[in-house]
């Protein structure tokens, strides 16, 4: 397994870091799975899985390198770690926003969790140009029709600010 970045985000799975991997490489334009690397017998018996099962993933995703582990059940992910999407476009957010959010009773503000419980901040560039205005009152209309959204909305960030 070559690696060429530095830093490399690391997911842990309890037994479906292949699936997740295949599932964001669909996702995502300009993405690939790498490398997959299966457990011998010695880390079979020692890890509890069956020799030749998937132990590690590395995939890319718009160039970003990940690595997802089978570790077993004992973490799950919290949205205290997350990944943020920068889009361009109104569809850009609404096409990942579909293939992505698995639970709506967590979206809030541009935030979602996927079908794994992994979450992500799908965010229109122009968000943090808006909120980022130097007129504190319009971004502080930004900020507040933000808030209200679960999906971020391009053209009601856009009615916030100019108001």
């Amino acid at each position: 397994m070559i690696v060429t970045q530095k830093i490399t985000p690391f997911l842990w799975f309890d037994n479906q870091a292949e699936e997740a991997a295949k599932f964001y490489v669909s996702v995502f334009e300009n993405s690939r799975i790498k490398n997959t690397l299966r457990y011998d017998e010695a880390g079979a018996k020692s890890s509890g899985r069956s020799a030749g099962s998937v132990m590690i993933v590395s995939f890319e995703l718009e160039g970003q390198e990940f690595t997802a582990l089978n570790g077993g059940p004992h973490f799950r992910f919290t949205e205290a770690v997350s990944f943020v999407v920068n889009c361009e476009s109104q569809e850009e957010v609404d096409t990942l926003w579909g293939k992505l959010s698995a639970d709506p009773a967590a979206e809030q503000c541009g935030w979602l969790k996927d079908k794994y419980g992994l979450s992500w901040q799908i965010v229109p560039t122009i968000l943090l140009k808006l909120l980022g205005d130097k007129d504190a009152e319009k971004s502080k209309r930004v900020m507040e029709a933000m808030i209200g959204m679960k999906k971020i909305d391009i053209e009601g960030l856009l009615r916030a600010y100019e108001r």
